[in-house]
Order: structure tokens, then sequence, then C-alpha cells
């Protein structure tokens, strides 16, 4: 028997243009340029799908290898970005360091790391189930990635996370469910938090 790899590409979305409004918050001119180095780079992976995060940032960062490759993009709500809190955080540094010092906390109408990762999980083993074999694009955001790469592996965490460019992708490959490798294919090093 066969065993079929699955990779995963999470797309940790380019640079955006802050807005308080996260579901419409677009690309800078800068996160669009980088969109297209995004969609060269996945034009030499064999890509077959593209889901993304309901988020206009993730969905823009992802579509140019959608349009390459003749397909809709598939909108899947549970990669949507962790919710910190129901109202803007004062500091964002002390906030996050927070969360992640506690699995299990959670600010008012936020979502505790435990929460949001078992979310993330739950969509990318459906996404996994459903494309096995294939070569997937996820369009997604750098909380939510780094919650679900933990999961498969505890050295993808916090520190992880703060090294992060915007974008950067990461190829995952399963076999079945089980994570068997992981290699970034590309980062903005002229953007870092």
């Amino acid at each position: 028997m066969i065993e079929l790899i699955t990779n995963l590409y999470f797309v940790r979305h380019a640079h955006s243009t802050y807005t308080p409004e996260e579901l419409e918050r677009p690309l800078s001119n800068q996160g669009a340029y980088d969109a297209k180095v995004v969609t060269e780079l996945l034009t030499k992976e064999n890509i077959e799908f593209v889901c993304s995060s309901p988020y206009k940032r993730a969905f823009q960062t992802v579509e140019g290898i959608a349009k390459h490759i003749g397909i809709e993009i598939e909108i899947v709500d549970d990669l949507k970005e962790r919710k910190l809190s129901i109202s803007p955080v004062e500091d964002f540094t002390h906030a996050i360091t927070k969360v992640w010092e506690n699995e299990n906390f959670a600010f008012d109408g936020g979502e505790s790391n435990i929460i949001a990762q078992k979310r993330g999980v739950n969509v990318t083993l459906q996404i996994l189930e459903k494309y096995q074999g294939k070569n997937i694009v996820v369009g997604t955001h750098g909380n939510i990635m780094v919650l679900i790469m933990n999961y498969f592996d505890r050295k993808f965490d916090f520190h992880f996370w703060k090294e992060l460019g915007m974008p950067d992708i990461y190829k995952l490959s399963f076999l079945e469910n089980r994570l068997i490798n992981v290699s970034r294919v590309w980062k903005d090093t002229n953007y870092m938090k």
C-alpha cells in the first residue's frame, strides 16, 4: 500500500494596513508586493487547492496562487486569527505574552491558547482528511498557525512565533495526520515584528 503524503503550505498573511475591523483589514502596499512574491514561490510547489481564513489580509495573500492554478479559494472560518479579547488590548505585547505563558488563560471575550489551538487543529485535521495526498495552501495568521504547529511539535512555541516574518510560509508534510517534516519555504526578512 502506498502511503500518501499531504503537504500543507501554511501562509502567514503579508503586512496589512491597520484598521480596528479585523475582517476587512487589507494588505498594505508592501503587503500587496509581498503577496506577489508568495505567488511566485508557490507556483513552483505543484499546489492543487487553496483554503483561507475569511479575513481579507489572509485571502489577499493567497489569492494570486489560486488565480494562477484557476481555482476558487475555499473560505474556512476556523482558519481566522485567534481572538485575543472582546475589545482592543492596551498593551499587545503584554497581552500576547500572558496567553502564551498560561495556555488556559483568556482575556474577556477572547480565546485561550488551548481553545484557539483546538479550533485550529480540528480544521487542520479536516483539511488533511479532505485533501489527502494533495498540496494545499492554507492562508492564515501568525498566532493560530503557530498554535496548530505547536500541537504537532512543541518546539513551535511563543519564541518561534516572535521570529515569524510577515508574510511567512511553512510547508508541513503529513502521513495521514502524523507530521513528518516541516520546512520553511520563504519569509520576508525586511519586516519583523
